[in-house]
This record gives structure tokens, sequence and C-alpha cells, in this order.
């Protein structure tokens, strides 16, 4: 059996699942994948290692390597390494990632590039495989183009010593293999097209593709409208592609509990965590404003917790208790609910290095798995709504599963799954046949992540407390009917504060009967990079609309503490670009930042309203935070290319944060006189200085 070594470096578990998914299908094609975690050094060893090499990394939303892959990282960049010193290795290397991102597949980018570096080779061209689009876009032709490149690779090695053994090898290889297309070798350089071509372009466009025909017909609407349970020609015609039944692996048993006791302390975690009380809840928007702030400020006096501005930190939150009730319920477990859950691997299983799920901690009731353990809310991925087709009786119904699953529906999967956010129960909900195991779910379903929320506040003015904001999130899920839901941790947290919430975040709500502080779950957050420059002389430049102001608060915060204690010190210019809707009712920090400004903390601060209109004569103002800085071109070029200035932009991936790297790039091309392409590189130099940092979410 040929063997290869297959690495995966994952933060959510996306390349994990991907490299399992490899694995799996490598004995089909008559190869063995030696599979480990980047991060289980004690298990491979690149230095020694003959076998080819296929890695699977994806990126974090700073556009590094995930947390699994920093050992790694570390080691193969070190400076000392000569040029040579992975020369005898062959691979191929598949990056995941969001082009909503700035740093799109980066952390796949510096694996490969380093791996070049220091001598190694491709036997297979890398893949970067879009979130934004569709992760399977990439995933899948990519995985089929790789049988046909290792047994290439294997015949060519094999042909310096044993040409002939090699020929009759790759002859009885290729009855094995399903054919494989040439053009699925070299399939990076389509997808970038569908990637660049039309920087616009991304989700809607897919869209748009798979409803011309819905706008073209005339036909009446129950027939002609494609939606998550009806199909329409050619898909509803089409003989489908289905992705192969994924093994089973779990046996599951479900015994009566003896009411022992269950907290969040069961629920596993690499870091340590904290429970702490909430000792204030302010709203910070006023109740017109279209999203709801809210402030809240933790206790962690009696905690080892430590923190400094700019770090972030998770909250380790549950599933809503009514839709936990209700997938109960639908799976027709309700009186079982308080159940103890007993797992062992199935002792027949397919599955290769099969094991028991970390996150589901052992001897639990099946409640409480669901409650804190299991990401009930995630998007199914191709794989369940594959194995849900095999548990569904009626026909259409099973039929319209395996289309979404298929590659032919990979459109209605994207529109109607992936851009719906479709959760397990609404494909329950609405295929009404399907009756999965609960086994299934526990195999398929992703752990349960902590939301990260950024510190807002300065240990130096508020000893013993950490401040932190966020919004209420709210958005319908229209799958099979409008149902309004709350983000998973922000609606949770926003019923613990409901009782000790003061509207108004002038008064203090010190007086009067208190009611007992609720206690949340913390962790620390491993990786934490966006903290203020170690010189206090150098310039800084905040960009932060919205609730991306919250690191910066607690800057300003540190920086007076910081000019109070060393009145001669020589403290740099710190300016910030805010941005909110309206001037009156979400302008977050407005008297904070006034004070900061008063003071000379804050030397300039320039605030954009994106829906005030103008008043009486006066012409329109800037809309954007970006609009604001290309206001101020002359001045943040020469803050960053001359004064060896630093930049911090804070907030929403998706449009602020790529807008802003676009006027900066515009911006460093104008004032310096070079293209754009220049211009781009200039930034990447900043970041790797790290003086371009981004703390971004989508």
């Amino acid at each position: 059996m040929r063997r290869f070594l297959l690495l995966y470096a994952t933060q959510k578990g996306q390349a994990k699942a991907i490299a399992e998914e490899i694995c799996e299908k490598a004995f089909a094609h008559g190869f063995s994948a030696d599979l480990h975690c980047i991060s289980e050094s004690d298990k491979y060893d690149l230095k020694t290692e003959t076998a080819p090499l296929v890695v699977v990394v994806s990126t974090t939303g700073t556009g590094d390597p995930p947390d699994t892959a920093r050992k790694f990282v570390k080691a193969i960049q070190d400076k000392a390494l000569p040029g040579d010193f992975f020369a005898h290795l062959h691979y191929g290397l598949l990056g995941l990632g969001d082009s909503e991102y700035t740093y799109f597949c980066n952390g796949g980018k510096i694996i490969d590039k380093r791996l070049q570096e220091l001598g190694a080779q491709h036997f297979y061209d890398t893949g970067h495989a879009d979130d934004c689009v569709g992760l399977e876009l990439v995933v899948e032709p990519w995985i089929d183009g790789l049988w046909a490149a290792l047994t290439k690779h294997f015949m060519a090695s094999r042909g310096k010593e044993e040409r002939n053994g090699a020929l009759k090898m790759a002859s009885n290889a290729s009855q094995r293999m399903d054919p494989v297309k040439p053009e699925l070798l070299h399939i990076e350089s389509q997808v970038e097209l569908l990637r660049l071509d039309d920087p616009g372009r991304k989700d809607s466009e897919v869209r748009e593709q798979s409803t011309v025909n819905r706008n073209q017909s005339s036909a009446p609407p129950a027939e002609s409208e494609s939606s998550l349970t009806h199909s329409i020609p050619p898909l509803s015609q089409a003989s489908l592609n289905i992705p192969a039944l994924p093994p089973e692996y779990l046996q599951v048993h479900l015994q009566e509990a003896l009411g022992q006791e269950e907290s969040q302390a069961s629920v596993t975690s690499v870091d340590p965590t904290f429970q702490v009380p909430i000792s204030k809840a302010v709203q910070l928007t006023t109740d017109d404003a279209v999203r709801t702030t809210l402030l809240v400020e933790l206790d962690i006096s009696k905690t080892d917790f430590s923190y400094q501005p700019g770090d972030a930190f998770n909250v380790i939150c549950p599933n809503s208790d009514s839709e936990v009730q209700n997938l109960l319920q639908r799976l027709q477990l309700t009186d079982r609910r308080e159940h103890c859950v007993l797992l062992k691997i199935k002792a027949d299983t397919q599955k290769k290095g099969a094991a028991l799920p970390q996150h589901i901690p052992e001897g639990c009731s099946l409640q409480f798995i669901l409650t804190w353990c299991l990401e009930i809310r995630a998007v199914p991925k191709k794989a369940l709504l594959r194995a849900l087709a095999d548990y569904t009786s009626d026909g259409p119904e099973k039929r319209r599963l395996q289309e979404l699953c298929s590659r032919q529906g990979a459109a209605d999967y994207n529109r109607f799954v992936r851009d719906a956010r479709a959760s397990l129960s609404d494909l329950l909900l609405a295929f009404p046949s399907c009756q999965p195991p609960l086994r299934l779910l526990l195999e398929h379903l992703p752990k349960l992540q902590p939301r990260p929320y950024s510190c807002a506040s300065s240990n130096l003015t508020h000893p013993g407390k950490l401040h932190f904001i966020f919004n209420i999130v709210e958005f319908l899920s229209n799958t099979t009917m409008e149902v309004l839901r709350k983000g998973v941790c922000t609606g949770w947290l926003a019923t613990v504060v409901a009782s000790i919430l003061h509207p108004d975040p002038r008064v203090s709500h010190a007086e009067g009967g208190k009611a007992p502080a609720p206690e949340i779950s913390i962790s620390p957050r491993t990786t934490n990079f966006f903290h203020l420059p170690s010189d206090p002389s150098a310039p800084i430049i905040m960009v932060g609309p919205g609730t991306g102001i919250a690191p910066f608060i607690g800057f300003l915060q540190h920086r007076e503490k910081l000019q109070e204690q060393h009145p001669d010190g020589h403290f740099g210019a710190m300016w910030l670009f805010f941005g909110c809707r309206h001037k009156d009712r979400d302008y977050l920090f407005r008297e904070e930042l006034r004070h900061f400004h008063q003071r000379g903390i804050l030397t300039h601060l320039k605030v954009s309203f994106s829906r005030d209109a103008p008043v009486g004569e006066e012409e329109a103002p800037v809309k954007y935070v970006q609009d604001n800085i290309w206001l101020h071109s002359k001045q943040v070029a020469k803050l960053l290319l001359h004064e060896h200035g630093c930049i911090y932009v804070c907030g929403d991936a998706k449009n602020m944060a790529k807008d802003v790297n676009d006027t900066l790039v515009e911006i460093i091309s104008k004032e310096a006189g070079i293209e754009k392409l220049e211009a781009m590189k200039t930034l990447a130099t900043l970041k790797e200085e790290k003086r371009y940092l981004q703390d971004i979410w989508s």
C-alpha cells in the first residue's frame, strides 16, 4: 500500500473534517494515509519523511495559521535552517480561507511559502478554497485530482529504480481508480478567476446564478421556484453524483441517570475557565437604535484572570433552551432528556482512526450535551445531509436531500442551506419524514464554540474589573417559515443580564435593592496580539466603527493612566476613526471620547454617521470610516511611512476591514507615488512588522 503523510491544521474542525475525508477515500484509490494533527510533532518527522506530504490548513480571521499550527510554524521559520532543509520533501497543500477577509487563505500561504524556501517541492498544485462562495467548489475537485497526482509521483520516484515494476503497478492502479480529468490538476487558476475577476461578485453572484431559471420563468410560483424543499429542472431531472455515505462509528446508549450534578466545568476546554459574576450591565444605545448595544462589567477580582488592553477572551455560552427542547421533541427524546449518554466506538466501524468526540464529556445527560456541547445551530455540512437522506422515508424528501448534497446541487446547497444559515432543526422541520438516530447528531454536529469578545477596559482604570460590549444579534431565519432568531451567545447574555440591566449609561444603578449578580464562565484567548506598541512615543491610528471601538476604549483608558504616572514622558499621537449610524442613537462612549479628546489623550477624533442626513445648507457628511481616512490621506501616509506609526483595525471583516484596506492601498499609492501592487506590498510589510494589526470578525 502506497503511504503518504496527511497533516491538518484546524481552528474549528473544518480542516480536520476535510483531512479525514481524504483519509477515508485514500484506501479506495490504493493509498494509505498516515493522518495527524500538525501539532502532534511526536508522531511524524518531516526531516526524515520520505513519503509525499499532504497538508490541509485553515486560516484565522486575522490571516494567521490556526492555533494548532503555531508550534509548527515557529519551528519552520527558524532563520538558522538551511535552504535545502526540506529538499527531500514533496508535498501538496490545500488552504482554507474566506475572501471576505483581507488575508485570504494566508494560513496556508505562510506554510506553503516557507516549505518552498526550505527546498520542498510541489507534487500537486496548491488549492485555495473560499468559504465565501463555498469551500466544496475547490475542495471536491482538489481531492479528486489528488489521486492522479499521487499516482504520478509514486510512478516517477519508483521509475528511477524499477521503471518496469512501476509501469505494471500504475496499470493496476489505473484499473482501480476513477478516471481523473487532467484539468483538475490545475484548478487553482480557475478558482482565482472565480474569486478575483470581479471584486464585487461573491455570494450575490452565486445566488444570481442559481436563480436565473426562476427569474426567466413565467410558470406559477409553486412550480417555478426552487426552495429548500423543492427543486426545478434541470436539477430535479438530473442524475446525481452523491458523496459516499460517511461511515458510522458511534454506539450510543441512554441510561437512566442517578441524578448526579452537572456543571459547565464538564465542558472540555484547553484553556483554564473562570466563573465570574456580572457586576454591571448598561445599554449604550437608545431604544430606537437599529441595534441594541450592551456594556457588561465582569468582576474578576477573586480570580487569576489577567488581561491587557487589546486582549480578547472567550465567553462559554449554551444553546437556546427553547431550541434544545424543540430538537428533543422532534427526535422523540423529550422523556429521555435526563438520561445519561454513554458512548462507545462501534466494533465493526469502517472509519479509520475513529475516536470518541472529545467535546462530549462522559456521563452527562442528553439535555446537558445538546445545551452546552454541540453547535446545534451549525450549518449542516453535505456529509450530514447525505447521512440524513438515508433516514428519510418519503421519496421526494429523500431525493431533495440527495440533491442538496450532490455536486449538481451545489448552487442550491449554497443558496438554501449555507447562505440561509439553515440549522439541523430547520432541516428536520422541512423534511418531516426524516428520523435520524441520536448517533448521527453526535457523529456530525461540531463542538459548541465559545464566543470571543474584545476587552473594552484597562485594568489600570478598572482594577479587578473587565468590560466588554456586544450588539444583541437578531436575524430572520427564513428556510421554511420566518423565524426571528437571536445570536447564540448575545441572545443568551441579554437574558442573563436582564435583571440588572440599566437603560442609561449616565446613571449609576448602585442605589436601590440589588438583584443577585448572575455569573458566566470565561476563558483567556491564547493568541492575543492586538496590543499598544511597546514604545509609547510611536503614533497610532485606531479604526473601529460600531462595537469595533471596544479595544480602543481600553487603549485610551490605559494611555490616560500612563500619562498621569509619567507626566514628563513622550507619548505619540492617537487618532481614532469611529463610525455609527446615528449621532443621537448609537454613538457609543460619546462622553468618554469627548473626555479623552479634551484632555489631549486622543489627539484626533474623526467620527462619521452613515444614516444621518445633512442639516440645512451643509454639504453631505462623510458616511464611513474609510471616507474619513481618505480625507486625511496625507497625515495617515506620513504617520505610517515616515513616523514608524501603527494602525489598528477592529470590527466587521466583510465590508469595513476590506474597504479600509483598499483605502490604505489607494492612500499609499497616491502619497508615495507608487503602483498599487507596490502599495499592497508596503501594507504586507507593515503587517509583518506588526504595525498593521486587525481584530476582525464576520
